[in-house]
């Protein structure tokens, strides 16, 4: 088992509030490690999300088909944090959108069982649980905002400043999907800004 796995998730989670160590030898207990290859569906749509992931490297997406069969990308990680389709894995529902990983990925990951038996013996996994949620949502209502109130250029800008790890990470026709903008638009906004 590698330790660094469970540091870069303590480091995470202890961004929101300090873990006793009790709590941190349940989440090595609970979160167990993977190694994903590139281009790996691990949460198909179409069913139920089993696991909860936080994501120790690599890159992934959330995406779905519309009704032309067209991928819209609808979340995109820079770094580690947690990652699943939040609100069908917390009211156990189908899912409609796929889990891709995008690049080799070091994932940590925790069942949905394993998440509600932890709760009622962890001191702080209901609270952090609950703030990282929040803070997912507030993204989603961001995004959803830039989405409405930038333009194609603003919403690329934007990404450009907050998350610029994504533009060298990942490929051009997702972060096209999840600006909401056609992958040609973009390489124009990318070759007229790099001028």
């Amino acid at each position: 088992m590698d330790e660094s796995y469970y540091t870069k998730l303590f480091d995470y989670i202890e961004q929101i509030l300090i873990l006793p160590e009790s709590d941190k030898d349940a989440i090595r207990d609970s979160f167990k490690p993977a190694f994903v290859p590139k281009n790996t569906i691990i949460e198909p749509a179409g069913r139920i999300p089993d696991y909860h992931n936080f994501i120790v490297a690599g890159y992934m997406r959330n995406y779905y088909l519309d009704e032309d069969n067209n991928e819209i990308t609808t979340d995109l990680n820079e770094g580690s944090r947690f990652f699943t389709s939040y609100s069908h894995f917390m009211n156990r529902t189908v899912s409609n959108e796929n889990l891709h990983c995008i690049t080799d990925c070091k994932l940590l990951r925790i069942s949905r069982q394993e998440v509600e038996s932890r709760a009622s013996v962890s001191s702080t996994q209901k609270e952090y649980t609950i703030r990282i949620l929040q803070k997912h949502l507030q993204q989603d209502k961001d995004r959803i905002n830039d989405l409405v109130n930038l333009t194609a250029e603003g919403r690329y800008r934007k990404l450009l400043i907050e998350k610029p790890d994504i533009l060298k990470n990942v490929p051009l026709r997702y972060i096209a999907s999840y600006l909401g903008i056609t992958q040609r638009h973009i390489s124009r906004l990318r070759s007229a800004i790099s001028k």
